[in-house]
């Protein structure tokens, strides 16, 4: 509960119905454009993996994947917490004749998530993947393709706001990009999630780039596994949103790791065990495309574009008795 933020004179305009509406807006505009602007096609994803196949992404390193033994296979499986390393290995699969990578509608369960109003323990994401050539693995290329979904974040907005026109528009097609260490000498004496809170309120629309690494001051500006993004060329899109006066996070994303970047990560992460991994190997031995890729919340996106204070008013989730009624006095009304 300490984290709960409560807007002041916060009123929703749009009622229990017209947020389903919504909702389904924002799904469907978003998806098509996102699969339109960075020539996707969609396919079918797992809820699942098995644990000794090494494809669940780790996160920071610390967080307890959901895990249950499968009777008929007697192996042990765990729930997805995002689908960064299965979908590369899946690009190998598919002909993709005519499409340059794939996405799909990721549903992963966070256990230990700190619930307040942007996180649940339950997530749902556009999780998307992209084959690049080995020179592409550029500055450039990330940003060209940060620039594309935010595009399509836009027109997603406006189309949104002829159905809803009190809604406020959140996101701006003028994106920021800076590092986390030119960020660190901006503001030294602030923590990482002040400093993104201070520069997105000055620039609106912010793309915070090179995640996961160690900065001078001998600290990270926040966790990354080591075997997915490529920490010196991956970022997360941020956005200043005023209702919760705070930076808000829409999507991480990422050009993946070769094999060279894999091994120095994991030395760093003291995570070389991993390298035995099945899909590590085939890393290692260049065996999988090179590829950029990323997640895109879909509760998120549909929370900011529809003006909310809380990702349980756009989601179905889990929250304590005291939340709940927290919220409800303060008209945030959870589904």
């Amino acid at each position: 509960m300490k984290q709960l933020l409560i807007p002041k004179n916060y009123e929703n305009p749009l009622s229990y119905l017209d947020s389903e509406i919504a909702i389904k807006i924002v799904k469907d505009q978003f998806e098509k454009r996102l699969a339109d602007c960075l020539n996707l096609v969609r396919v079918s994803a797992p809820l699942y993996v098995t644990k000794k196949s090494g494809l669940n992404d780790d996160l920071n390193g610390v967080e307890r994947p959901v895990s249950f033994e499968i009777k008929d296979l007697d192996e042990e499986v765990e729930i997805v917490h995002s689908l960064a390393k299965w979908k590369r290995q899946a690009l190998n699969r598919y002909d993709l004749r005519g499409f340059e990578g794939l996405y799909t509608d990721m549903n992963a369960i966070r256990r230990d998530e700190e619930l307040d109003n942007l996180h649940s323990v339950y997530v749902d994401q556009w999780d998307w993947e992209k084959i690049i050539q080995k020179e592409d693995r550029t500055i450039e290329t990330l940003k060209n393709t940060v620039n594309k979904i935010v595009k399509a974040i836009v027109q997603t907005q406006t189309i949104l706001r002829y159905a809803y026109p009190d809604l406020k528009p959140m996101v701006s097609q003028n994106v920021f990009f800076i590092t986390t260490q030119q960020l660190e000498d901006l503001y030294p004496n602030l923590t990482p999630k002040e400093r993104e809170d201070e520069i997105c309120r000055k620039h609106s629309t912010v793309f915070l780039m090179q995640i996961g690494d160690t900065l001078k001051s001998g600290i990270r500006h926040d966790g990354r596994a080591p075997d997915y993004d490529d920490w010196q060329l991956n970022g997360d899109l941020l956005v200043y949103y005023p209702l919760l006066e705070r930076a808000f996070e829409i999507s991480s994303m990422g050009i993946r790791v070769d094999e060279k970047s894999l091994v120095s990560q994991c030395e760093k992460a003291h995570a070389t065990d991993r390298l035995d991994y099945p899909f590590h190997q085939k890393i290692l031995h260049q065996e999988l495309p090179y590829t950029i890729g990323g997640g895109i919340g879909q509760s998120r996106l549909c929370m900011l574009l529809l003006n909310k204070a809380h990702i349980g008013e756009v989601q179905v989730s889990q929250w304590s008795d005291q939340m709940k009624e927290e919220c409800a006095k303060h008209h945030m009304y959870l589904l």
